[in-house]
């Protein structure tokens, strides 16, 4: 293509709607325009796929247009999508369908793949024929396995994943959870026998002895799971976990010294973090109830605020960070479809919530978690408010069980608190 003014031939490197080799001659011919008494200079650019002979090409770009426009897309992300369009259906007619498969590998990279597969799913055009990531890695962590154990794992695994008759579908992250909580016994195991029909009791109990807390309930749940999927399939002979029982694994109710507080208030120095803190310090929400927040379910004129169902008073540091977190979401995400409070560059392209890793930021990473900022924020009522579980019940809309175990752990540090004033 050569320049509109000066005849110029254009760098095929340049963009696909330049008309001209510089702004000089961009300007001369909009002067000479104007003198002549014409109208405005050339048709702007359109992508070819929105005017492609093509007729499913230009119906998938109009609806990638409506699309990006309500889910607030960047520019260069939707004419990357037109690109993708236009290379994997302007072979194809109405009616013929786009493997999954194909959209991963096909378009060029710069092509955003989870917004052409949703351009083509929202047209019903998309085939997904790809093994799903949580089944490859089925087969890629147990092929290291014994030749008897690798069987019984991988099928026991892909039912907790796929569900059966009698039971529902695990989650991927469920089913991560399941395996690296009996990983290490089995490939112990592996070593000493050649069948998983072969581990004992005692094998079970001496894999168990050095856990405790939540690992040690986590592997007896697995285990459980994986004997009697077993035991159901004919793989064993024998279910040797029957009988073995491991309580909750209850977290250790012990209130935040100050140097913690100090430090988790420097770790959340972001406005969404702050807001997130807030919540679990000032209001004992769960991670879930954090994640699931909408913004119907605040009422800032009347400072009022519905968590799980539960309305109630709305904090002053929640109010604060509450009002500040809005006021960045605002300005970062104006067109949003998202009604969540808490929003991510990811989801605010879309209506779902944030996941658990997002929630918990660098918490985890520097020995914080937010299950133990609510259970303080618990603790402290109970021990300000005085140890009543009704109390505690109607404010943080917990179950009377939990109540009176907070209640007890109240009373112990009232107790302590009280023996270790001084005699006068």
């Amino acid at each position: 293509m050569n320049c509109l003014h000066c005849d110029t031939p254009l760098s095929a490197a340049s963009r696909r709607d330049r008309k001209y080799c510089n702004r000089n001659c961009s300007a001369r011919a909009s002067y000479r325009r104007r003198k002549a008494g014409l109208p405005g200079g050339p048709p702007r650019w359109q992508h070819p796929a929105l005017s492609s002979d093509n007729p499913l090409v230009r119906a998938a770009a109009l609806r990638a247009a409506e699309l990006g426009e309500t889910h607030d897309w960047s520019r260069s992300t939707t004419r990357c999508v037109f690109d993708g369009l236009a290379m994997v259906l302007e072979e194809r007619s109405v009616g013929d369908r786009v493997p999954l498969s194909e959209v991963r590998t096909r378009p060029h990279r710069h092509v955003s793949r989870p917004r052409l597969a949703e351009v083509l799913a929202d047209l019903d055009l998309l085939d997904d024929d790809t093994t799903p990531a949580a089944r490859s890695w089925i087969d890629h962590v147990t092929e290291d396995l014994a030749p008897g154990f690798v069987e019984p794992v991988r099928r026991w695994l892909v039912a907790l994943l796929e569900g059966d008759a009698r039971s529902r579908p695990r989650t991927a992250a469920a089913v991560y959870s399941y395996l690296g909580s009996v990983l290490p016994h089995l490939q112990l195991w592996a070593t000493e026998y050649a069948h998983l029909r072969e581990v004992t009791r005692t094998d079970i109990y001496t894999a168990l002895d050095d856990l405790r807390g939540h690992r040690r309930h986590n592997a007896v749940i697995a285990l459980r799971s994986l004997f009697r999927f077993a035991r159901k399939q004919g793989l064993v002979f024998a279910n040797p976990t029957i009988g073995l029982k491991s309580g909750p694994a209850a977290p250790d109710l012990i209130p935040m010294t100050d140097t913690e507080i100090r430090t988790v208030e420097q770790l959340a120095d972001r406005p969404d973090h702050r807001i997130i803190v807030a919540l679990a310090a000032e209001h004992a929400a769960r991670t879930g109830t954090i994640r699931a927040l909408t913004l119907d379910d605040i009422d800032l004129p009347n400072r009022r605020i519905t968590l799980d169902g539960h309305a109630q008073r709305l904090g002053e540091l929640t109010e604060r960070a509450l009002r500040a977190w809005l006021e960045h979401r605002r300005a970062t995400w104006p067109s949003t479809p998202n009604r969540h409070v808490i929003v991510s560059a990811k989801t605010a392209l879309g209506t779902g919530s944030t996941g658990k890793p997002f929630i918990r930021f660098q918490l985890g990473r520097n020995g914080f978690s937010l299950d133990r900022i609510r259970a303080d924020r618990i603790l402290h009522e109970a021990t300000t408010a005085g140890p009543d579980p009704l109390h505690l019940s109607l404010v943080f809309n917990i179950s009377h069980t939990t109540a009176v175990r907070y209640t007890s752990v109240a009373e112990q540090l009232l107790n302590d608190k009280l023996e270790q004033q001084p005699q006068r």
